[in-house]
């Protein structure tokens, strides 16, 4: 890896975010009767723009805005600018990132129109999100945030407009427990105008276009699991490689899996409740390949899961998909609305590489490791990496910089060679530690059943 690419600045880069936190800032105390200061950050972020298709839109909508008279429509140019800004911030990483790596880049992704909409159920979301915008983070109180329970137990009936519904469901939940914002020490700026300027695009008919959608039939070579927990929600990410059956070229693809789980379910209790949606895991868990057959896959590299069309297949070390597969595997394009550098997740292997507290040192360019990321649901440990010979990770981007999320890596215990997965007890596993970790969350998942059954009952 061409480690001094990572470390290296990008052009461009720094004003892009600059910008974009211009805007940021501009929401925060709200857009109703703007202050110098937050006129400052919109036309910052208008100028950001000035040479693309946006531009005239975008220039209109900073000055409606600068003087209390900005629109729905203006919002929505404000939140387009600001997406926009956040892609080419993307694309120029994910262009380093295949000069560092040297992995093959994927040509762009194939977006078909989706389904039939609801113009009145997008313009009611729409409304709700420009008052979010008007009133700014620092004003909103549960009569505002309550304004969006009506639209999303309207919209969620309906799959066309399911990923919108979500999306309004789980930021006004996060509003709600924020309430109210003048209260608030410390505001998420950035994570909140990720989530009202996607949620404004959305309302746009056409705007969350459905990925073209074909079939693949291979040999699937897992690399490893990028588990995400909530209080109420997990899900696993598998990271693969997969060789078409045909001899074409192989490629990066991701199977995904997500279940509800009540908050007492944790650590390694979580794979109880994933593995019956997703075989892959206990694929994963015996370090075995998967054949395929006509299995679906989007355009962006994520198969569809269906357990009719894999099968367990013959043994396959991760590592040696790392050293001799993953270097010549095609990555996955992006789609439209998806280029966010927080989306950045490519599987690399390092070797050779010194520890030096959270941080590898790989050709004499520092790379840092982020250690929170490494699930409690496994047996990695950030010890285990601070000792690492090799590592199989995911490279991010996170705070202006590059930073490696382990997944795996080989290590010495008792003088012996050992590779350590945080996925190895997706399967299973006969581990003391995750031994009682399941058996925890199977009496805890018992009870609530029985409780359950018998309010039912009741």
């Amino acid at each position: 890896m061409r480690a001094d690419l990572l470390v290296e600045p990008v052009d461009g880069l720094d004003e892009a975010m600059a910008a974009v936190d211009g805007g940021d800032q501009a929401l925060v105390a709200g857009l109703r009767r703007p202050q110098p200061a937050q006129v400052a950050g919109l036309r910052e972020l208008a100028d950001a723009v000035a040479g693309t298709p946006l531009a005239e839109r975008v220039a209109e909508a900073a000055e409606k805005t600068a003087i209390g008279a900005a629109g729905e429509d203006h919002f929505l140019a404000l939140a387009a600018a600001r997406t926009a800004l956040l892609g080419s911030v993307h694309d120029a990483l994910m262009t380093r990132v295949h000069e560092a790596t040297g992995q093959p880049a994927a040509e762009p992704a194939e977006v078909t129109p989706d389904g039939p909409h609801s113009p009145n159920l997008l313009a009611a979301a729409r409304s709700w999100l420009s008052d979010l915008a008007r009133t700014g983070w620092q004003g909103i109180d549960h009569d505002l945030v309550s304004g969006a329970a009506q639209v999303v137990s309207a919209m969620l009936p309906d799959p066309a407009l399911r990923r919108l519904a979500t999306l309004l469901d789980g930021f006004a939940a996060e509003l709600a427990a924020s309430c109210p914002g003048a209260a608030l020490d410390r505001i998420p700026v950035r994570r909140w105008g990720d989530l009202w300027s996607r949620a404004m695009l959305l309302t746009v008919p056409g705007a969350a276009g459905v990925p073209a959608t074909g079939t693949v039939t291979g040999r699937l070579l897992p690399l490893g699991v990028d588990l995400h927990e909530h209080a109420t929600a997990a899900q696993a990410q598998v990271h693969a490689v997969f060789e078409p059956e045909d001899g074409a070229p192989p490629r990066l693809v991701r199977a995904s899996v997500s279940a509800p789980k009540p908050d007492t379910v944790v650590g390694a209790g979580i794979w109880q409740l994933l593995r019956p949606h997703l075989s892959l895991l206990e694929a994963v868990g015996a370090g075995r390949a998967m054949d395929l057959t006509d299995m679906p896959v989007t355009a962006e590299g994520d198969l569809v899961w269906h357990d009719d069309n894999a099968r367990l297949g013959e043994p396959a070390d991760a590592f040696v998909t790392a050293r001799v597969a993953l270097p010549t595997a095609t990555a996955s394009p992006t789609a439209p609305l998806d280029r966010h550098p927080a989306r950045i997740a490519v599987p690399v292997f390092l070797a050779g590489h010194t520890v030096d507290g959270p941080v590898f040192t790989v050709a004499g360019h520092p790379l840092p490791v982020d250690t929170d990321r490494i699930p409690a649901a496994g047996p990695l440990t950030p010890e285990a990496v601070a000792a690492s010979g090799a590592c199989l990770g995911l490279l991010r981007w996170d705070a202006g910089t590059f930073t490696i999320q382990p997944l795996a890596v080989e290590t010495t215990v008792k003088k012996k060679a050992v590779t350590v997965h945080a996925g190895a007890w997706a399967g299973g596993t006969t581990d003391k530690v995750g031994v009682r970790a399941e058996k925890a969350a199977t009496d805890a998942v018992t009870v609530l059943r029985e409780r359950a059954g018998r309010l039912l009952r009741g």
